[in-house]
Parts: C-alpha cells; sequence; structure tokens
C-alpha cells in the first residue's frame, strides 16, 4: 500500500519516493474560484485571471479500500469546499482519481514533494530550457512568440506592434507530464489552462483551472523504461516513411520555378527525397510576408501541370509535399461549401461563423467535434485535394489557434477544447491518410501538440524560430524542443533549416545555413524552408558555398539512413526518441543531466552542433564509461571528459562510441 498514515496527515509513495506529503498545517491539496480574461491576436494569447478564493484542504479522512484508498481532503472544520481523492495502485503505477463535491469551484492545485537536487524534464515541448527546476511554466498551446526573450529588441518590436514578442514558456506543444529524476513520471489528465511551478525547493506545484479528472504517476527503475512507458500510455507514431531516409526533402515555393530550382539543387550533388511546396494553392501577399491562398486545392495558374510533375518526380524517387491548416479563407470554394452545410463553428456570443482575422484575410475554422465536419475535411480537403493529386505528405499547420470564445457542436466549452484541438487536428489528418490505406507511406509533419498527439502525428517540427542564433528563438532551442518532447513519446522531430521568422531587419547568413545543415543531418528527418520573406533571405540555391555545403551535408545524411532505419524500428516498437538528452544512456554520470546544446543520435552517436555564430572550435561533454570517435579526425577521446575540437564549416562536432556496431559506417563519413 503506497499511502503511510500520520496523525495529522498522511504520505504518498510510489517506488521509494514520496509523492504526496500532507499535514494539517502542510496541506497538498486546494481549491478555488478564478475568473479568467482570454484575449487572442493571431494566435497569441493574453491570459489573466483574477483570483477569487483560494482555500487549503487541511483535513484529511482516510478510508482504506481494495488495492488503494479513499480520502476525503476538506477545509478546516468542513465548512468549505473538499474533494475526494481515489488512490489505485498497479505494479509501478498510480492512478489518482478527483471528484469535487463543492460546486462552483473551478481551480485546483496540488503540490508534489520535490527533492533537493532534483531535476524535471517534458512539460510538451520546450524551447528555452530542458530542464524546468526553478521556473514556472503555464500550458496552453498557442504562438511561442518572435524572438521570446523580454530583452531583445526583436521581441520589444514583437510585442510593441501585436502582442507577438513571446516568452521562454510560450510553445505551440505544451503537455501537462513530466519526468523527474526521482525516476517517476506525472501526467494530469486534463485539457484546461494549467500551470507547473517548479519554483519552490520543498515543493512542486501543479494549478488547474478544473478539478482534473485524474493524474496519472509510474516509476521505474530506468529512464529508457520510463520513456518506454509514457510512448504507450500516449500512442506510438508509425515509423518514418523509407523514402524519407533517400535524402533532404527541399522547400521551395517559387510557383512552376521550383522545379527549375530543384534540379540545380540536385545538380550540385545533394541527396533529395522531396520537393516540399507550401505555395501549391496559390499566393497571397500581405505585409507580414508571401502567404497562401487557404482554400486548399491545387492552384493551376501557379503550378501548371502539377498531376504530371507530381508523377515524373515519382519516378525518380522524389515525393511531392504540400500545405494545409484547418482554417478556410472566407473568398475560398471551401468556405462556401462548409458553411452551407453548418461544418464551420460560430461565435459564442451571437449566432454567426466565428471569422478569425490572420493579418489582412478573414478564415473561418472547420468544426471538429461535428462528425459530418470531419468526414467532409477528410475526404474532401484531404483525401480528394491531397492524396488523390499524388501528395507524399504535408505541413499541418495552426492547430493552436482556436480561439475560446466559440460555440461547438459538441457544446464543450471553448477553454477546454482550446489545448485538446492540435490532438483533434492530428488525428483528422491521420484518420485521412489511414482511409486511403497510406499510414507510414505519407508523412505529415504538426508544430502543435498536446497529450495523445503522439499517437496520431507522424512527424513533428519545431515552429518557427527566428533566422539567426539567439538564445531563445534561434538555432539551438530546436535541440531542446526535441529533448523535452522526445521523453514524452514524440520519436521524431526536426527543424525548418535556416529558421522562419524574419522581422525587423532580421535576415539570414550564410554561416546560419550551413549550421542549421549541420545540425540537421543528424536528425529524423532534413527540411529545408524559405521563410516568411523569401526575397529577403539567402537561399540555398543562391550562394555557391551554401548549396555545395548543403549538398554535403544531405549526403551525409543519406548515409547515415542505415543507422537511422534501425532508429525507427526501435522508435516503432519501444518509443524511444532518435533525439536523446545525454542522461538516458549514461545515467550514473552526473555531468550527463547537465546540458541541453548537445544529444545522442540513438544511443552511439553524439552531436553538439556549432550554436554561435563565428565559432571555428567546439568543446562538448563526453559521457564517461566508453571510449569516444571523433568522426572528422578519427581521433579517440575518453569518455567522463571534456573534447575541445576544430569545427570548421562542414565539420560539426559528432563522436561516436568506439564499440559501436556501425562504426564502420561512421568512419566512411570521413571521405564523403
Amino acid at each position: 500500500m503506497p499511502l503511510i498514515e500520520h496523525t495529522n496527515g498522511f504520505d504518498l509513495v510510489i517506488g521509494g519516493v514520496t509523492l504526496l506529503r500532507h499535514r494539517s498545517d502542510a496541506p497538498c491539496a486546494y481549491l478555488g474560484v478564478g475568473e479568467a480574461d482570454v484575449r487572442m491576436t493571431k494566435g497569441n494569447f493574453q491570459i489573466d485571471d483574477y483570483l477569487v478564493e483560494r482555500v487549503p484542504l487541511v483535513e484529511a479522512r482516510i478510508t482504506p479500500r481494495t488495492g488503494g484508498a479513499e480520502i476525503v481532503l476538506s477545509a478546516a472544520g468542513s465548512a468549505g469546499p473538499a474533494i475526494v481523492l481515489g488512490v489505485a495502485e498497479t505494479d509501478r503505477h498510480l492512478e489518482l482519481s478527483w471528484y469535487c463535491e463543492t460546486p462552483g469551484v473551478n481551480r485546483f492545485w496540488l503540490r508534489i514533494a520535490a527533492g533537493a537536487n532534483e531535476r524535471i524534464w517534458g512539460g510538451g515541448e520546450q524551447l528555452s530550457y530542458f530542464d524546468l527546476r526553478g521556473r514556472r511554466f503555464p500550458l496552453w498551446t498557442s504562438e511561442p512568440g518572435v524572438g521570446r526573450d523580454k530583452s531583445t529588441q526583436i521581441t520589444f518590436e514583437a510585442d510593441r506592434r501585436n502582442g507577438g514578442g513571446g516568452d521562454y514558456y510560450h510553445t505551440n506543444y505544451p503537455q501537462p507530464t513530466y519526468l523527474s529524476s526521482s525516476r517517476y513520471a506525472l501526467h494530469v489528465e486534463t485539457t484546461a489552462y494549467s500551470a507547473f511551478d517548479f519554483r519552490h525547493a520543498a515543493f512542486h506545484e501543479i494549478e488547474v483551472w478544473e478539478v482534473p479528472s485524474r493524474i496519472e504517476v509510474w516509476h521505474a527503475a530506468h529512464f529508457l523504461d520510463l520513456v518506454e512507458t509514457l510512448s504507450a500510455r500516449f500512442g506510438r507514431q508509425p515509423r518514418l516513411p523509407a523514402w524519407v531516409l533517400r535524402g533532404a526533402i527541399v522547400g521551395l515555393k517559387d510557383g512552376a520555378r521550383s522545379f527549375e530550382r530543384l534540379e540545380r539543387i540536385i545538380a550540385a550533388g545533394s541527396a533529395v527525397s522531396g520537393l516540399w511546396c507550401e505555395d501549391w494553392v496559390g499566393i497571397r501577399e500581405t505585409s507580414f510576408g508571401k502567404r497562401l491562398f487557404w482554400d486548399w486545392r491545387w492552384n493551376q495558374e501557379r503550378y501548371p501541370g502539377l498531376d504530371r510533375r507530381i508523377r515524373e518526380l515519382d519516378e525518380r524517387g522524389i515525393r511531392f509535399l504540400g500545405y494545409v491548416n484547418p482554417y478556410l479563407c472566407a473568398d475560398g470554394g471551401l468556405f462556401q461549401e462548409a458553411a452551407s452545410a453548418g461544418y464551420l463553428i460560430r461565435r459564442a456570443d451571437r449566432d454567426e461563423i466565428y471569422l478569425v482575422d490572420f493579418g489582412e484575410f478573414e478564415c473561418g475554422l472547420v468544426d471538429f467535434t461535428h462528425p459530418g465536419a470531419c468526414a467532409w475535411f477528410e475526404e474532401r480537403v484531404i483525401g480528394q485535394n491531397l492524396l488523390d493529386l499524388g501528395l507524399s505528405g504535408w505541413m499541418a499547420d495552426f492547430g493552436e489557434y482556436l480561439p475560446v470564445d466559440v460555440r461547438l457542436a459538441s457544446g464543450l466549452d471553448g477553454m477546454l477544447a482550446h489545448n485538446a484541438w492540435p490532438t483533434v487536428w492530428a488525428k483528422v489528418n491521420a484518420d485521412a491518410v489511414a482511409n486511403r490505406g497510406k499510414t507510414g507511406e505519407v508523412v505529415f509533419f504538426m508544430r502543435a501538440g498536446f497529450s495523445g498527439v503522439q499517437k496520431y502525428c507522424p512527424l513533428l517540427w519545431a515552429g518557427d524560430q527566428s533566422v539567426d542564433f539567439s538564445r531563445h528563438d534561434g538555432l539551438q532551442t530546436v535541440i531542446c524542443g526535441a529533448l523535452s518532447s522526445g521523453l514524452l513519446g514524440n520519436a521524431y522531430h526536426h527543424s525548418d533549416i535556416g529558421g522562419y521568422t524574419s522581422l525587423f531587419g532580421n535576415v539570414r547568413t550564410a554561416e546560419l545555413l550551413q549550421r542549421w545543415a549541420e545540425m540537421a543531418a543528424f536528425t529524423p528527418v532534413m527540411r529545408t524552408h524559405e521563410g516568411n520573406r523569401p526575397t529577403e533571405n539567402l537561399q540555398i540555391d543562391q550562394d555557391p558555398q551554401v548549396l555545395a555545403h548543403f549538398a554535403r551535408m544531405t549526403r551525409v545524411y543519406r548515409h547515415l539512413s542505415p543507422y537511422l532505419a534501425d532508429l525507427c524500428v526501435e522508435a516503432e516498437r519501444r518509443g524511444l526518441p532518435v533525439q536523446r538528452p545525454l542522461f538516458l544512456h549514461f545515467e550514473d554520470d552526473e555531468r550527463a543531466y547537465a546540458t541541453q546544446t548537445a544529444y545522442l543520435y540513438g544511443p552511439d552517436v553524439l552531436v553538439a552542433p556549432v550554436i554561435d555564430a563565428g565559432a571555428r572550435r567546439w568543446a562538448t561533454y563526453l559521457p564517461a564509461g566508453v571510449r569516444w570517435i571523433h568522426v572528422w579526425s578519427g581521433a579517440e577521446h575518453p569518455g567522463g571528459s571534456d573534447a575541445e575540437v576544430d569545427a570548421p564549416l562542414g565539420q560539426p562536432p559528432v563522436f561516436y562510441r568506439k564499440d559501436s556496431r556501425h562504426a564502420a559506417l561512421f568512419v566512411a563519413l570521413r571521405s564523403l
């Protein structure tokens, strides 16, 4: 029995770790009432809460039950709010179910006992901090913001103009799940706004804007087992399609000229697996840059003969990919179809279609709580317009934009539907692919996510980074994003090579493109993006040196495909991520816990990307217990020490285990 009773409270223990420590003078749970104020501007949310009441639940009445217990937690004198906690234990797993007996309660806090030197990871895809300890993380899917650092001019300008600057905790993909260095994982089953607060030395505080249905906790002897357990809990992704591993997916949005440019990129020696043209639906010029025409069908003026082009590329082993999102522009034909059928979300305050301003054009949002709307979008939009045309993949964008002041067909409140929306959107895409029998052959990629998205989305992408090396919005943030999301069962993660967001005079450099390509060669998918302002930013085919460098990195990626294929099999069977924190395989090495700018590529390769402009030497820590070989020089380095190596462009700091069964494959990289 995990429950230990005391005269003035109780302890709840799992795997020898105290999870809850409740005393009448230091309660673990609180209930309250709050009044939320939520405003959205182009996917950026301003969320304020007026706290009306927060009541400590100081009294505990425990009743043993078979396989667990029931605990009634109440305010002093039982005059205030109360909650019933059900505790059920199975092997290495606790389920805490919650039922509130007090009407009107809409705020819940729970304090989890913390260790002095404990580390915390997870929270979905976190881009600034891998170890969450010492900070508070609101969990609400949204635009991450531009710059994400209040001390920078870029963030200041974005905030000043439309509140879009963001902060360290903003993310497209939050998830109320974390792992502890005490070797347990905790998940809150809720879609409400919530926050994880890891600032206190003695406890972690979970805040939820409802009483959650349950909290699940798992314990394991090893982190690999915890990750495997979480991936099984949320659902495992299908194996990456074999065609993806043939080379890079080249992103071009230049209409028919995209095919000519692709041929020049291939002629330069690039290994290419796909051509991704998000502008296959047409272009809309705005002050933000070139936007797409959000009416999800082939624009024959911009891409004449696309059906034939797709077949010709496919005969050469190159797939064609596009773009789609759940919004329909009000001046498009699909909007009219959906509106006539009653498939668009309506306003909560008046009976009309909810139109969202996306900056110089308005859109309606398909109501995926309506079964008919799901079936229509899966067949009419994705099935007929994408899959039947021959697309082998697409970016499934904008899952985080659901406003909260909506009226849904299901009757679900917008505050509870918002966080769930990315998973709903992922399911629509996955079901459309499955309906055509193409699961595991077609790959769509998403930036938005929430609990359960793992089951449906075959590939994450890190969102819209700035086109720079900045600490909170540049190249290094995608490493943190891969590591944090990977621990929660997302095996496959990648990013836009060169970043995406170019605003306020911030433009790409050749060095940034090259360093980003170097890192991408050691990730599950290598994909380029022209960015939001293609004509103002350097592209991979505009500079001969950049193109030659990119071509070589694509050959590195293709050369490693046998190793990556093995990792894909492991991901399918066990849910282990391709990119892994060092401690996942080196649990006994304390220094392996301290880095978020290097990662293991599977169990055998350590990658330490150069993330500073101008650097030509780079140092990284090599975990203890094995000998490491520097890929490019062949020099041997002992584990348990720092290694500083030359890192000219084209030679990112990469090491492999001397005892790896893939050693011959890694040695051959030197000749590419």
